[in-house]
């Protein structure tokens, strides 16, 4: 911001400079031929006053002419003629000063009919001169555009760090640092956004406060109800029927998967840098075996394929409850086998710019797929054209780029959804932020 600053005022400056410049220059190159030519004319009319002095009654001069002061007054390097009336001749003509004049600036003066004055002197100190007030000129143009790009650096500066502090301001809220900042810049502008930042960080940070608040009550009460259900399902385990046994084992598996995902969910809610190298078909082989039993129910089967080696840089419980959404999603509304892929998207230099290599999620079903109406909006949160809620999808998504990733509806008929996710972080993870 601070380099578009400066260039749009120096290139106001300079264009003035130019515009002003170039006619300041013209002028002085013509006010000093003229202050010559007028130094020039004042000599010839005090000429001219000593000959008519001269003159007779008659309008002639009488004898030699006198030429003592036409001499005083021609200067040392130029050429003066006199044509005068005389007795003798109505035109005589006198010649004073140097004989011959190189690049002359010559000046002339009429004395009435007969008499004349033309002054021949060299123009090279003229034109020195005129250089002069040129390169005195030019000085002073520049003069004038250095003081205006001093003035363009500081206002620059005046405008870019307030803008930059009031945007690292902005990053750090948005990194959850709702800590109070009284600075301000003396500009109405920028202080106004000040104060607004200020209020917002009053209201997140409570809002944040209520929200961590109603989640710690809600996973407690959660974790007391499992807590009763297991309970319940302990005393199933000793019943003498075996099938009632292991039903109530594996029920009691699922609230223990349960109870540790409400743990980890609560603890991602209050943590947002717990993202790390996970193996993706580890983490995803519990949502297999979690979600086999309906499909198998349901007359058909959900398969797991890839790379067992591959790592994202992800959080796994967030991983897992959005691709578990997506299972579902497929058991709900498509049909026939849902498939699990996981596999590495290698990095390509696209534009000029290298791109990361990705570990790419596809969930694809062999159902009829989302209709052109529905697409568009199938992330939508609260948008449903199946009569549910609308939630699963876009939480999905919320989920998935919490850590940096992507979810995209790869192909509409048969449904395949894509999940893009990061295979190594640049930085390391963010600490802890409490609201203050």
């Amino acid at each position: 911001m601070r380099r578009r600053i400066l260039q749009s005022i120096l290139g106001v400056v300079i264009l003035i400079g130019i515009v002003l410049g170039a006619p300041l220059i013209y002028t002085a190159w013509l006010w000093v031929e003229d202050i010559t030519r007028s130094d020039l004319q004042a000599r010839l009319e005090r000429m001219a006053s000593e000959v008519v002095d001269q003159e007779g009654v008659n309008g002639v001069v009488e004898g030699e002419l006198d030429t003592t002061a036409l001499r005083f007054l021609t200067p040392g390097d130029g050429h003066l003629v006199v044509v005068y009336p005389s007795t003798s001749d109505p035109a005589a003509r006198v010649d004073i000063g140097q004989g011959f004049v190189s690049a002359p600036l010559v000046e002339s003066l009429s004395m009435g009919t007969s008499g004349s004055l033309r002054l021949e002197v060299p123009s090279g100190p003229m034109r020195t001169q005129q250089w002069q007030a040129v390169g005195a000129v030019a000085l002073v143009v520049l003069a004038s555009m250095a003081a205006g790009t001093a003035v363009a650096v500081l206002t620059a500066r005046r405008l870019s760090d307030p803008l930059l502090d009031v945007a690292d301001r902005a990053a750090r809220l948005g990194e959850g640092d709702f800590r109070p900042d009284a600075r301000r810049h003396g500009i109405p502008e920028l202080d106004r956004v000040s104060d607004v930042l200020d209020s917002a960080t009053v209201e997140i940070s409570g809002r944040l406060q209520r929200e961590r608040a109603l989640v710690a009550d809600v996973s407690h009460q959660l974790r007391s109800r499992l807590t009763a259900v297991r309970l319940r399902l302990d005393e199933l385990s000793v019943h003498p029927d075996p099938d009632v046994v292991l039903e109530a084992n594996e029920a009691m598996a699922q609230v223990d998967r349960l109870t540790v995902a409400i743990d980890e969910l609560v603890r991602s809610s209050r943590n947002t840098g717990t993202e790390t190298q996970v193996s993706v078909v580890s983490e995803l082989g519990g949502v297999i075996e979690d979600w086999n039993p309906p499909f198998r129910d349901a007359g058909r089967e959900l398969v797991l394929r890839g790379d067992a080696d591959l790592q994202a840089s992800t959080t796994g419980s967030r991983l897992r409850e959005a691709v578990a959404v997506l299972v579902d999603n497929a058991l709900v509304h498509g049909g026939g086998d849902c498939t699990v892929s996981v596999r590495l998207i290698q990095g390509v230099v696209r534009d000029g710019s290298p791109r990361e290599s990705m570990v790419c999620v596809e969930v694809s079903d062999e159902g009829e797929g989302v209709s052109n109406d529905l697409a568009p909006h199938i992330f939508d949160r609260g948008f449903s054209g199946a009569g549910s809620t609308g939630v699963g999808l876009a939480l999905a998504r919320a989920l998935i780029e919490a850590d940096g990733g992507r979810l995209e509806l790869q192909r509409r008929r048969p449904a395949l959804f894509a999940v893009f996710l990061p295979t190594v972080r640049d930085a390391p993870p963010s600490r802890e932020r409490e609201p203050r």
